[in-house]
């Protein structure tokens, strides 16, 4: 008894274990600029507290530097064009994040 006890409580810890972040996947956000709409793709993945990925726009790609997870709380940079961008954020639901730079905010929709 005392084993199958042992192995379920393996069984349900692993699980834990190997569960996905629900930051991790793909988002999409749009926002509004003075030379029209400003699409941009991230892709977020999540070890432990850390945050990694990529964002991806009409005018380039470039990796997520400096992210980090504080439960639903997301921290991260952007280096594009020789221009570090800053970036805060929240996971509203398992559908929405909501992400705040010094140019606004912009809200994320899980593809």
């Amino acid at each position: 008894m005392k084993k199958l006890l042992f192995s379920l409580f393996l069984s349900i810890v692993s699980l834990v274990a190997f569960a996905q972040s629900p930051i991790d996947g793909n988002w999409k956000g749009s926002r509004e600029t003075q030379n029209g709409t400003f699409e941009v793709n991230y892709t977020f993945k999540v070890e432990g507290n850390k945050l990694t990925g990529t964002w991806k726009t009409q005018f380039g790609e470039s990796p997520i530097q400096e992210g980090t997870v504080d439960g639903k709380k997301i921290s991260y940079s952007i280096t594009f064009n020789d221009r570090k961008m800053s970036y805060t954020g929240e996971l509203v639901s398992d559908k929405e994040i909501v992400v705040k730079s010094e140019r606004g905010e912009m809200k994320l929709a899980k593809q």
